[in-house]
């Protein structure tokens, strides 16, 4: 039922075949640290994005009418 999640978590499952409570306990902080670099690199690039994306913003100078010399009353 639920195969497409499984085929997502396969880079991440933990071969337990032949395995003590040792080395599944080294692969899954091996995993944490993989994945807290993998956070920590997606926070940097985000944080670029998001200063990119300003500056753009900024760098756009609308145009300013003068309109105090005119009115709706003739």
């Amino acid at each position: 039922m639920f195969k497409w999640f499984d085929s997502l978590l396969h880079p991440y499952k933990i071969n337990e075949t032949n395995m003590n409570n040792a080395d599944i306990y080294t692969q899954l902080i091996a995993r944490i640290e993989k994945l807290e670099n993998e956070n920590i690199e997606l926070t940097n690039c985000l944080y670029e994005v998001e200063n990119r994306l300003q500056s753009q913003i900024d760098s756009i100078h609308p145009v300013t009418y003068n309109l105090n010399n005119y009115s709706l009353d003739k």
